[in-house]
């Protein structure tokens, strides 16, 4: 099975978790399990399934935790989540709930979802292991509508300040938030010039581009310097009819909807029985 081939796999188990569900952040999840294969699935990021909670072990925080259910299938593909605690999602007693909470299972480093404080939980473990002496990475994912929050520039004020080149931030750039555009709500055209203001180096990649995920996430950061990486992507990628559409930010499919999302995922009817 190659690389896609896993990604269309990957997608299937986060729509027929959430179908079980009844709910999810579905086009949210759609726009960053790309990135997240790669940093997790191509030697990105450096940890030990057998030891999870290894100090000196590289992070992933997801600040943008409505995405959770990407994070999830991609914890159960290298099996720090179990299928059982997986299909239980959103379900009565379940650990796994609609955003990530840091007790639920090894690999969830931060409990988030309050959106804007995942970059200052980066922060505060990135000087916390230059501190220790630790020679890993943090690496923070960030939704763009996110960025509006002021607790954003407040932890990338300190980031410069501290000298965190061991802080990888990146922002899933779909360019969407939950009632429309980024550009309407707050007017952000370009987020290069306002993250190279506060010090940052700063990459664009196409976020749906395997090879140019993996060849920038191998840079290294420059001596004392913080890094972002503007991952532009595209929300509901892989479903032609959630693809760019704001109204898919919280809302499942119809029975119409449902068939066109079946053949486009190869899901079969009995999957949606299981």
């Amino acid at each position: 099975m190659d690389d896609r081939d896993e990604i269309r796999e990957l997608k299937k188990k986060i729509f027929l978790t959430a179908y079980r569900a009844g709910s999810a952040h579905l086009a949210s999840a759609f726009s960053v399990i790309d990135l997240l294969y790669v940093l997790y699935c191509k030697g990105i990021l450096q940890y030990d399934a057998k030891e999870p909670w290894k100090k000196s072990r590289d992070r992933m925080i997801l600040s943008k935790g409505h995405a959770s259910l990407a994070l999830y299938v991609i914890l159960n593909r290298i099996g720090l989540i179990n299928d059982e605690k997986l299909n239980g999602f959103c379900q009565p007693g379940s650990h796994l709930g609609g955003e990530p909470r840091m007790s639920a299972a090894p690999g969830i480093e931060a409990s988030t979802g309050s959106l804007g404080h995942g970059m200052s939980f980066a922060v505060g473990i990135a000087m916390a292991c230059k501190m220790n002496n630790y020679d890993n990475k943090i690496y923070v994912i960030l939704g763009d509508g996110e960025c509006q929050e002021g607790t954003i520039w407040e932890a990338a004020m300190a980031a410069y300040k501290f000298k965190l080149d061991n802080l990888v931030v990146i922002i899933d750039d779909n360019r969407l938030q939950a009632m429309d555009t980024v550009e309407e709500i707050m007017g952000i055209t370009s987020w290069r010039e306002k993250w190279g203001a506060f010090g940052f180096d700063v990459d664009e990649i196409n976020g749906h581009d395997l090879d140019e995920i993996e060849r920038t996430l191998l840079k290294e950061n420059r001596r004392d310097v913080p890094r972002l990486i503007i991952s532009h992507t595209i929300k509901g990628h892989g479903v032609s009819f959630m693809e760019g559409v704001p109204i898919w930010h919280y809302r499942m499919p119809d029975e119409k909807e449902l068939e066109i999302l079946q053949s486009e995922l190869g899901i079969s009817d009995e999957e949606l029985i299981l």
